[in-house]
Order: C-alpha cells, then sequence, then structure tokens
C-alpha cells in the first residue's frame, strides 16, 4: 500500500485531473451500483456532504437513536445543513423498524413541521456491535422513505463487514439507497479517507459542497492509491477480523464482571458491560487497562468497546484477553 501511495500518478483533483483519484472513484461506485464516486477526507465528511446534498436549512433527517451521526459527528448535520434532527429506536442489531420511519415521517401539507427530505441507515453499526442490516431490512426502510419522497442515505463506513459477515456482494447492500459512503480507513486498513457514492446528478452537487467545506484536496492521488489496494487486497480478509472479534467476545464472556454475548457479534466490533458493583466505574477500567497495555473506548455509560482489524492477531485477542481477566481480577479484588 505504501509503495503504491509513493508511485502514485497525481494531477489537480479540484479540476478533476487526478488520475489516481478518478481510478478510485469509478471503481468505488462500479463495486457498490452506483454511477458515480466522490473521494472525501473522513466519513464524517461524507455523511455532512449527504446531508448538505440533500436537505435545506430548515428540513428534517430520520436516524436511528444510536446514529454515529447523531452522536460522533459534532452535529454537523444541524450547524452546517441546518437540518432537524428527529430519532426513531434501534433495535440491538442496529437497525430501525420501517414502521416507525412511517410514523416519524412529517405530514408534508402542514406548515408547522418539517418537511423529512432525508432518512439515515447505517449498515454496519458501530453502537449496536457492528450489527448488520440485510438487503431486506434496506429495502423495508427505502420502500416506506420513497414513497414519502424522502431520499436514504446509508453511512457504510464499515458495508464491506457487513457484505462479508452476510456473504452477499456489497452492492446488494447498497443497491436501493440513494446514496452510500464507506471509509476506507476503519477495516479497510487505509490511512486516511471515504468515498460518498450515488447519482452522477448527486455527485455533481456533492462536489460543490465537498468544495465548500474545505474538501478539495488537490494531488490526493497518494490517499487514492491506498484505496485502490485496499478495495482489491483487504475485503476477503475481513473475515479473519470477524472470528477474532467473536474469539475476544467469548474469552470475554468468561471474565467474572464482565458481560458480552458472542454470539451477538457478527462483524469486528465487541461492545461489553463491565460490572459496576463488581468492578468498577468503566472510566476506571479503562484508565487500569490502559496501565497494563490494553487499549479500550468507552461506549456508552459501563459499556466499553474493542475493535479487531487488520494488526490483531488470534494471538494478539487471547493476550488481551489474559490481560483483561487480570486488570478485573484486581480491581474487583480492591473492591
Amino acid at each position: 500500500m505504501r509503495r503504491a501511495m509513493a508511485e502514485a500518478e497525481v494531477g489537480d483533483d479540484v479540476f478533476g485531473e487526478d488520475p489516481s483519484i478518478n481510478a478510485l472513484q469509478e471503481r468505488a461506485a462500479e463495486l457498490l451500483g452506483q454511477e458515480a464516486g466522490l473521494l472525501t477526507a473522513s466519513g464524517t465528511m461524507s455523511n455532512l456532504i449527504a446531508a448538505l446534498t440533500w436537505c435545506s436549512r430548515g428540513d428534517e433527517m430520520i436516524m436511528g437513536q444510536e446514529a454515529h451521526m447523531f452522536w460522533n459527528e459534532s452535529a454537523g448535520s444541524s450547524a452546517l445543513a441546518g437540518a432537524q434532527i428527529r430519532l426513531v429506536p434501534n433495535d440491538d442489531n442496529g437497525r430501525i423498524a420501517a414502521g416507525d420511519v412511517a410514523a416519524a415521517i412529517r405530514d408534508a401539507s402542514n406548515i408547522h413541521v418539517p418537511a423529512s427530505t432525508l432518512v439515515c441507515l447505517e449498515n454496519t453499526h458501530n453502537r449496536c456491535s457492528g450489527g448488520v442490516m440485510t438487503p431486506q431490512d434496506t429495502r423495508e426502510v427505502v420502500d416506506v422513505a420513497h414513497a414519502a419522497g424522502a431520499a436514504v442515505h446509508l453511512d457504510g463506513a464499515r458495508i464491506f463487514n457487513a457484505a462479508v459477515a452476510l456473504e452477499v456482494p456489497v452492492a446488494e447492500l447498497t443497491k436501493d439507497v440513494d446514496d452510500v459512503s464507506f471509509c476506507l480507513s476503519k477495516a479497510l486498513s487505509c490511512p486516511v479517507g471515504s468515498v460518498l457514492c450515488g447519482s452522477e446528478e448527486f455527485i455533481t452537487r456533492a462536489r460543490k459542497w465537498r468544495k465548500m467545506v474545505g474538501g478539495g484536496m488537490r494531488q490526493a492521488g497518494v490517499l487514492a492509491a491506498a484505496g485502490l489496494v485496499a478495495l482489491d487486497s483487504m475485503v476477503e480478509r475481513l473475515a479473519d477480523d470477524h472470528a477474532n472479534a467473536r474469539r475476544l467476545a467469548a474469552g470475554l464472556a468468561d471474565v467474572d464482571g464482565l458481560t458480552v454475548d458472542p454470539d451477538s457479534i457478527h462483524t469486528n466490533i465487541v461492545i461489553f458491560e463491565v460490572d459496576r458493583e463488581a468492578v468498577g466505574d468503566a472510566r476506571e477500567v479503562i484508565a487500569a487497562l490502559r496501565e497494563d497495555g490494553v487499549l479500550v473506548s468507552h461506549s456508552r455509560e459501563q459499556s466499553l468497546r474493542m475493535v479487531t482489524h487488520r494488526h490483531i492477531s488470534s494471538a494478539d485477542v487471547d493476550e488481551a484477553v489474559a490481560r483483561v481477566n487480570g486488570t478485573v481480577r484486581r480491581l474487583a479484588a480492591a473492591g
């Protein structure tokens, strides 16, 4: 990947003249069954550009209550697109129900309420242990949204994980939505980048918004070259990350004071609960684990989050579980 970056042919992408970026955008769109693609700096930027492209100020976006766009993107859709966010429940797998979306869509003839112009999905789901949506799950929500005249944006930061877990072509998960973003970083192992895909008309409008938010990166073919390597060589191996995540969950489930259901882990994210009374506050556990050489992140309240990736082997998983067990036992003993 680094060799490809060093040898990348570049040009000025603001003028559409970077051959490496053009190749990546075409390859990404082809894989996802879309007409065109647009390289952005991050998944957050891709999601923001989608909101800016679909929504006018005062419109409303509908998404799950655990959506990354709601929790982890600095309220960009509201602050910059001027769109209000309306939340509907996520189930444990990260799905939102078509019935809940239908109930949330506003009556377009009522001047007292915002227009429901965009429904946002997430696959896999970051805050729901990497849960996956099937093509049918997606289609049910899309049908409701389109019947009401709303577009559907898919935050597919880890959409290739979903495709590998379900053993379906990635285009099967994206064919019904109006646009989709995915990250080149994270599971695909690139240093930076995301691609937003959709129709030619959508990407033309999105390109202007990318320029407005400072995403015109000129000779960024060095980044696109990494993305091309990732799409060619990093997708199939995601199954290894999923197997390691299940192995991790099974090990953590055997640690007294921690709770996780290994059968609920389908991709590469493991979220587990810490018993406050037996072990302590979750943030104190994070600090103790860091001292013992295990890095974890906070999910919510007493939940911690671990992620497997290309640099984590099964032996690393076993070592992490052993260290976690030791740390938890020490904290529990200290009372």
